[in-house]
């Protein structure tokens, strides 16, 4: 492979009955089609072969969100893009299996709202990272499933803050609700699969069948609505 080719993202392996699953494009893991098709085929894999799911960040980022050159093509390819990232988040949040989130770094945007689709996510407490929903900053609402994912795990007392674009470091990324603990940042990942490993040995029918009664009318609600919901996507606003 070429020095300046891109790595293959996402990246997966087994680590016994713990399927890692690694966001590392060598840049800052933006979410495009590709991207998001490959994280279904990781799923698929983990769900046939795994108890418990692990994804992770890489070096530079956990991810910055949505692939920026898709969304500003045109409305068509941002709608096109946000609801294959809309669908592969309801897929990660009612996933059956305990998932587990390595944030490794900065999360933004579709970033932060995969760290929000993960039912437990470490954090790093030594690194400088940015996380949040810094759509309405730039412009853009948030989408109903943006909203409703914020609604059902961030803090109250964070939430409008957190909706209207709000960006935190790792510290306030925990108090309002997009982490849930801190570690070293190089211990991210392995302190995230160890966890998975302890969640693993849950019965996963005990674990899927909670899962789906806890987030069954969030995602119910998201996809009856979000052909609508897209209806009303657009560009940036320049107001």
């Amino acid at each position: 492979m070429a020095a300046d080719a891109p790595l293959p993202s996402p990246q997966y392996r087994l680590d016994g009955d713990v399927a890692v699953v690694t966001l590392d494009d060598g840049k800052v893991n933006v979410l495009g089609h590709e991207t998001l098709a490959g994280l279904h085929h990781a799923l698929d894999r983990a769900e046939a072969e795994a108890t418990a799911v692990v994804l992770a960040g890489g070096a530079r980022a956990f991810s910055a969100g949505y692939d920026l050159a898709a969304m500003t093509e045109s409305v068509e390819s941002m709608q096109a893009l946000v609801e294959a990232g809309a669908r592969f988040l309801m897929r990660l949040y009612g996933c059956g299996l305990p998932t587990v989130a390595a944030c490794t770094g900065h999360a933004l945007a579709g970033g932060a709202l995969t760290l929000l689709a993960c039912d437990e996510r470490l954090g790093p407490e030594d690194q400088a990272a940015k996380i949040g929903l810094n759509e309405v900053a730039i412009g853009m609402g948030l989408p109903v499933f943006a909203v409703e994912l914020a609604r059902d795990r961030l803090a109250p007392a964070h939430l409008t803050r957190a909706v209207l674009g709000a960006v935190y470091d790792p510290a306030g990324a925990v108090e309002a609700g997009y982490l849930d603990r801190l570690v070293p940042a190089a211990a991210v990942v392995d302190q995230s699969v160890a966890l998975a490993h302890d969640r693993a040995t849950l019965r996963r029918g005990a674990v899927a069948r909670t899962k789906a009664i806890l987030r069954a009318g969030t995602i119910d609600h998201v996809m009856a609505t979000l052909e609508a919901d897209l209806a009303g996507v657009g560009l940036p606003d320049q107001a």
